[in-house]
């Protein structure tokens, strides 16, 4: 089974780096591009019958800053 871990910054969190990417986006001719934030994706592998809350600690733990990040689980078959 694959799960995919997508983690964002929490609303309210400046991310400077979404804000560089956005005003890079604009140099370009991009001006459309608003509000741009920057995230991690991270894909893995899993054991068959293993559960989000199983992924959830791994994210608590070590890949999702629980302080200034939120994180989105899905669990491909």
């Amino acid at each position: 089974m694959k799960a995919i871990v997508k983690v964002t910054l929490r609303k309210g969190v400046l991310d400077p780096q979404g804000k560089a990417i956005e005003q890079a986006l604009h140099h370009l001719g991009f001006n459309g591009a608003e509000n741009v934030r920057q995230g991690k994706f991270i894909e893995m592998t899993v054991p068959d019958g293993t559960g989000q809350d199983k992924i959830a600690e791994m994210c608590r733990q070590l890949l999702a800053n629980p302080v200034t990040e939120d994180f989105e689980i899905e669990l491909v078959a």
